[in-house]
């Protein structure tokens, strides 16, 4: 009797014992916010990540960080909004076209703008026309002195030959800035006689 009452106690002690155990795995206290950032912290630690990240200690001094993308390319650069266009801009632009039902007033602003550009254009052709006469002229004058002479030609054959060769390609450079002219002038007319501007005012001497 005595071993069967102290094998029920020690069965009712080994079922209180586990009761208490799984009450207090049941009951443990949550983690808190330290332990997870510390546990976030180690997890980032052993798997770096693939993205830069900059920060007081690792930000270059010695390069530039861009934070708008790429540049564009020179060709698609546009003007900013307001800003005025340069000298060279201004004078390579064309005036603007006739637009149907446009004013006599704007018509006639139209016609002066198209008349200037033009005008100034034909001034560059006059110009290129006459340093080519120049150069032109000077080369004869200096070849007819040279060849008058027999004994100065023999003389000084070798410093002529260089010197008839600096003529000849600057002739060769004035006449193809002339012929550039021309060319600018009658493309520029034909642009004007495309905006509408009539033939009085495109070929006006």
């Amino acid at each position: 009797m005595k071993r069967i009452t102290h094998f029920w106690i020690a069965a009712i002690l080994i079922i209180a014992a586990a009761s208490f155990a799984s009450a207090q795995t049941s009951t443990a206290p949550p983690q808190t916010l330290g332990d997870y950032a510390r546990t976030v912290r180690k997890d980032k630690e052993k798997k770096p990540s693939s993205t830069k990240v900059f920060d007081n200690e690792n930000l270059p001094v010695d390069d530039k960080l861009s934070v708008v993308g790429a540049a564009p390319a020179s060709g698609d650069q546009q003007p900013a909004p307001g800003v005025e266009p340069t000298a060279n801009q201004a004078a390579d632009a064309k005036p603007a076209a006739i637009q149907p039902g446009a004013s006599p007033e704007d018509r006639q602003k139209t016609y002066d703008a198209w008349k200037d550009k033009i005008a100034a254009q034909k001034a560059k052709m006059d110009l290129a026309a006459r340093e080519l006469d120049v150069q032109q002229r000077e080369y004869q004058l200096r070849a007819a002195a040279m060849y008058a002479d027999a004994g100065n030609r023999l003389r000084s054959a070798g410093t002529w030959d260089k010197e008839d060769a600096d003529y000849k390609k600057k002739i060769e450079e004035k006449k193809k800035a002339a012929d550039d002219a021309k060319e600018q002038l009658e493309n520029m007319q034909e642009d004007a006689r495309k905006a509408g501007v009539p033939t009085s005012v495109r070929e006006e001497q």
